[in-house]
């Protein structure tokens, strides 16, 4: 999480730490958690919304899921960010405008060092995605994306989501994490389903914890459903992600929300 700065204050939000059983966790200056990490397994998503984030998987090809490049919007503790790079070996690109989340995931959550394969950029989310030499380069888009209070994300708006659909490549895919005490699933949904058409967006029930991760893609032809039980199997087996149970938890829009872009 965490990609904007308080306009009340003339320095941005601190990250500060806490830590518990053997999991590091990163908050803005808040009890609210805005990313954690598992201090003798840096490498595996700890949150489950964060393992959900990785249902993107499921509609790609086994053979083509490693490839291309993977984009975060919101470096959180860098969770997705080292495992697209370090387990995935996909090309990474991070965004983040709090640059005292960035100094944190260098010093305390092993956060790579830039190379040319991995790069974390310091800027607001929002402009990196409206920047047209970023359309049509990423395969995998995440977003996670909220301020130190976690009332609703930052970056909601229809530009911003028409902009992230530019950013992928045919076939590509945005996972969108919706969570907060005055987010507004709908409302979030029926923007992301007029950016991408309501038949290429998806939801995964909601965690215990209230994270909604919706799936959106950019032509995507969904498989059989044997198909996608390989792919599962393929997921959990090579990279130990919970894939079958996410098919489960997979679902359309619901048709309130079709309704509602169709007016």
């Amino acid at each position: 999480m965490g990609n904007k700065r308080d306009k009340n204050k003339t320095s941005w939000v601190e990250a500060t730490l806490s830590e518990f059983d053997g999991v590091r966790y990163l908050h803005l200056d808040s009890i609210w958690v805005q990313g954690a990490m598992r201090v003798k397994k840096p490498d595996k998503l700890e949150l489950e919304y964060v393992q959900r984030m990785m249902a993107w998987m499921l509609w790609r090809e086994s053979a083509e899921v490693t490839t291309g490049r993977a984009v975060q919007l919101g470096l959180g503790a860098g969770a997705l960010s080292r495992f697209c790079r370090r387990q995935l070996k996909m090309k990474t690109t991070a965004v983040e405008i709090n640059p005292t989340v960035i100094s944190a995931c260098r010093h305390w959550f092993h956060l790579p060092d830039d190379d040319d394969r991995f790069q974390v950029v310091n800027q607001d989310a929002g402009t990196w995605v409206a920047d047209a030499t970023h359309w049509g380069t990423a395969q995998v888009l995440h977003v996670d994306l909220y301020d130190h209070e976690a009332a609703a994300p930052v970056l909601d708006d229809q530009q911003f989501y028409n902009n992230c659909r530019a950013v992928l490549a045919d076939g590509g895919l945005m996972v969108v994490n919706l969570f907060g005490r005055s987010a507004s699933f709908t409302r979030s949904a029926a923007r992301i389903a007029t950016a991408f058409g309501s038949d290429q967006v998806w939801h995964l029930t909601p965690t215990r914890e209230g994270n909604t991760i919706v799936v959106a893609a950019r032509g995507v032809e969904v498989p059989d459903r044997e198909t996608l039980e390989r792919r599962a199997a393929f997921i959990e087996d090579r990279f130990e992600l919970p894939a079958p149970k996410w098919l489960k938890l997979v679902r359309p829009l619901p048709v309130n929300i079709i309704n509602q872009i169709r007016e």
